[in-house]
């Protein structure tokens, strides 16, 4: 076999083993041996205490509904309190906070990041589980019940979220198509990660941790959600997944923002990999390194670059005589023909499955590889001007 097959063969495999392969594997073996059950519910005397933390960067514009749907979470309140982090933020934030006297505030002029945020909330929370959540995003009322009853298993360290992207009626869908599609897949990977083993790698949206399992957070860390839920696996404890427990947020207010925030994630995506190169080991916890390698190191590493391989050799091997790669060929540049048509449709168009899934699909990769420069030359940093969204309409849970 000539060297550009290999290369084309090779990098077609990795691509299909990061986005379906290894998901098919676990998936049958999920079947095989037998399912999880689900917790039970919790009753009266068992709901642990809960600290219910938001870090708030300059969101006057969304606080007050995040802070009426935060208190009207159905738990026992005598077993809940709302910590607010406000850190950096100089518009009205703190202001509409202090209307309401169920929340403590924590506040500082000066802005060192989310991760430093997380960590000062985490230090004076007094509750047994600390419930992370973002404040652009409103909750289902169970939301918090539905996690907190995971940890009536001692081998449960955290507990995962759903986060669903929920375009406001009549909003423009340049992007919430294609990212509401995207996280429904997501969704799915995790389901079937978590019953495998553990979810490698919640989403800040909604996840919690056991307090007493929390570990302070350098504060160069970009991707706080992410680098805590997988230091929990590390010492041998499971993240589950909890499809009941949503966070609903509006998608980015443009591509530009969208893209800053991919970029953003990816940048961090490789910090992440190298504070938690132990999980590439696959001792003692093979099943966990499995996941982590198949989802998530693939996905930042080699698939980005072996679409490039594929399409480069595709096109060398499509001078030698026979018709088979010629197919291939054809098939790649509809694929990415298609992406770019998906890039330039109108809102009408854009909602059309054929052209989101290709367009979203490839510009998440090279919002990839251009994280992965960022992270060479050691430009992104804990702060960052936040992805403007499209204005919310009041969500119902």
């Amino acid at each position: 076999m000539h060297y550009w097959e290999y290369i084309f063969f090779i990098s077609c495999f990795i691509v299909f083993y990061n986005y379906a392969g290894y998901a098919i594997i676990a998936f049958s073996l999920n079947r095989i041996k037998r399912k999880i059950k689900a917790p039970p519910e919790l009753t009266t005397g068992s709901f642990p205490g809960v600290s219910f933390i938001v870090a708030a960067f300059n969101e006057e514009d969304f606080i007050g509904q995040k802070i009426l749907n935060s208190l009207g979470q159905d738990y026992p309140p005598e077993k809940i309190e709302f910590i607010f982090v406000t850190d950096g933020s100089t518009d009205r934030t703190m202001e509409i906070i202090r209307q309401y006297p169920a929340i403590r505030l924590l506040h500082e002029d000066q802005r060192n990041g989310k991760s430093a945020a997380m960590n000062r909330a985490a230090q004076i929370a007094s509750r047994d589980i600390l419930i992370f959540s973002d404040a652009n995003t409103t909750l289902n009322t169970t939301a918090t019940k539905n996690i907190a009853r995971h940890y009536q298993d001692k081998k449960v360290g955290g507990v995962a979220g759903e986060k669903k992207v929920i375009p406001p009626p009549g909003s423009p869908d340049e992007v919430g198509a294609g990212e509401g599609l995207y996280w429904k897949y997501e969704s799915f990977l995790k389901k079937v990660d978590s019953e495998f083993y553990s979810v490698v790698g919640a989403a800040g949206e909604l996840f919690s941790i056991r307090r007493d399992l929390f570990e302070p957070l350098p504060p160069t860390v970009i991707l706080d959600d992410f680098v805590i839920s997988l230091k929990l696996t590390e010492k041998g404890y499971r993240v589950r997944y909890e499809p009941t427990a949503y966070a609903m947020e509006t998608p980015s207010f443009s591509l530009t923002d969208e893209h800053l925030r991919k970029v953003r994630i990816a940048a961090g995506g490789f910090q992440a990999m190298g504070m938690l190169r132990s999980l590439l080991l696959p001792w003692p916890y093979p099943s966990l390194t499995f996941l982590y390698v198949s989802h998530r190191v693939l996905r930042w590493t080699l698939s980005p670059l072996c679409f490039i391989l594929a399409l480069l050799s595709n096109m060398v091997l499509s001078y030698r005589p026979g018709g088979i790669f010629r197919l291939f060929l054809a098939a790649q540049l509809l694929f990415y023909g298609l992406a770019i048509a998906g890039q330039f449709a109108g809102p009408r168009l854009s909602r059309l499955k054929i052209l989101k899934l290709p367009s979203y699909f490839v510009f998440m990769n090279v919002s990839v590889i251009q994280g992965f420069f960022r992270f060479l030359k050691g430009r992104q940093t804990v702060n960052w001007e936040k992805a403007r969204r499209t204005i919310p309409s009041a969500h119902q849970p």
